[in-house]
């Protein structure tokens, strides 16, 4: 996971195509719609059920209100965005599935997603070989971008449709590691992860850089994703004498693990990445968890001047549900696919050609705007060229950041 003043939050959505094109569907009796008489659909693919709904729904809410926004200002003339929503829940195969949905439908001309990375695996291929162009707000595996070898210096860009708003695991895990190991002064950490593609490389990417530093790996283990008692788990922390725990996964077991490590006498903090950075961390781990870090891509969007005007348009658009830790990523992931639309259009005549879809993915890579997180664009791998991340600790019944920065290799 991974922010524009708001100028008719109530903008009416295109109720829907009477004629299908390649490129885009046609109502000439424009509906009333905002923008003009051809919709383009802005796919949406996240966890809006189950343990990671939290983040998927403020995913899909900030991608709402930039299609709103950008249909109140006529961002592109001619053009109405309409979200369609896919709930993958956090499963590769539903992710897959959604995929082929979305390439079915030839309004579609770009799609926000996914919140998992190996969601995301299942469904680059679909969209590469319809040449339909993906932003994920949230994905942080490097693999996904640089090829599976990337960490012995083979970078190979898979597939040309992906591109992504947050940065990568190369550097968060890093990150993390060098703010443990020099401010935090910890010199002896417990490793462990939830054998997924996400959790497995963030916390492969921090014990390299751990140990480098000259930190002690104090013991190291794996957790399935679905389990809640680790009294197997904690026996170990503790008999590691370890001063941190470094957990890869995400806040439905990160939680409770911390729990369960505080109430078994460990008064030790648990660390993880972008998946623990929510307030369902802090519900779940309760007051065990005070004092707990995460890191997250980014600075805090409320901190940023250039997100003001996101947080007062999403409180304006009463969304039920936080923006949580990918919200503004999510926004200016909405906001390319938008911005490349734009050049498409502008480079046809003010219609859109077609083969839209390529010409969306060949715009998507020059595409620089200042989003909400920051200037929004994309190096040679798809990858974002924003590279901040920040330190946040649980104080009191938040969680509050302590530093921002990013991985100095």
């Amino acid at each position: 996971m991974r922010q524009r003043s708001l100028i008719a939050m109530t903008a009416t959505l295109a109720a829907g195509a009477l004629a299908l094109t390649a490129c885009g569907s046609r109502d000439d009796s424009n509906s009333g719609a905002e923008g003009g008489g051809t919709t383009v659909v802005i796919g949406v693919d996240a966890p809006l059920t189950g343990e990671l709904s939290a983040l998927g729904l403020g995913i899909k809410n900030s991608v709402d209100l930039a299609a709103k926004q950008a249909n109140a200002k006529k961002t592109v003339e001619g053009i109405t965005f309409k979200v369609e929503a896919f709930d993958d829940q956090a499963q590769p195969s539903s992710g897959q599935q959604n995929a082929t949905k979305f390439v079915a439908n030839k309004d579609v001309l770009g799609v926000v997603g996914p919140l998992n990375s190996s969601v995301a695996e299942s469904m680059q291929k679909v969209f590469d070989d319809a040449k339909l162009a993906q932003v994920s707000p949230a994905n942080t595996n490097p693999a996904l971008t640089q090829g599976p070898k990337w960490n012995s210096g083979e970078k190979v860009r898979p597939y040309k449709s992906y591109f992504r708003t947050a940065t990568t695991d190369a550097i968060q895990g890093p990150f993390a590691a060098q703010y443990l190991y020099n401010d935090a002064k910890k010199k002896s950490v417990f490793i462990i992860d939830d054998k997924k593609t996400y959790g497995a490389g963030l916390a492969a990417t921090f014990k390299a850089e751990f140990e480098k530093l000259g930190g002690k790996v104090a013991g190291t283990e794996h957790v399935n994703p679905d389990t809640k008692d680790f009294a197997a788990v904690v026996t170990q922390i503790k008999s590691s004498k370890a001063d941190v725990v470094y957990y890869g996964g995400e806040y439905p077991v990160a939680g409770p693990l911390s729990k369960q490590i505080k109430k078994s006498g460990a008064a030790i903090p648990l660390v993880g990445g972008d998946g623990i950075y929510s307030a369902d961390f802090i519900k779940l781990s309760g007051k065990e968890g005070v004092g707990d870090l995460a890191t997250s891509v980014g600075a805090p969007v409320e901190t940023l001047p250039s997100a003001k005007d996101f947080v007062a348009n999403y409180k304006a658009g009463g969304y039920k549900e936080a923006y949580e830790a990918y919200g503004g990523y999510s926004y200016d992931s909405a906001w390319s696919i938008i911005e490349a639309v734009k050049k498409v259009v502008e480079g046809n005549d003010g219609k859109l050609p077609s083969d839209a879809r390529a010409k969306v993915i060949e715009a998507l890579q020059g595409v620089s705007f200042d989003g909400v997180t920051g200037k929004v664009s994309f190096d040679e791998f798809g990858d974002a060229t924003n590279k901040q991340l920040t330190v946040y600790k649980y104080e009191g019944a938040a969680w509050k950041a302590v530093k921002s920065g990013t991985f100095a290799g």
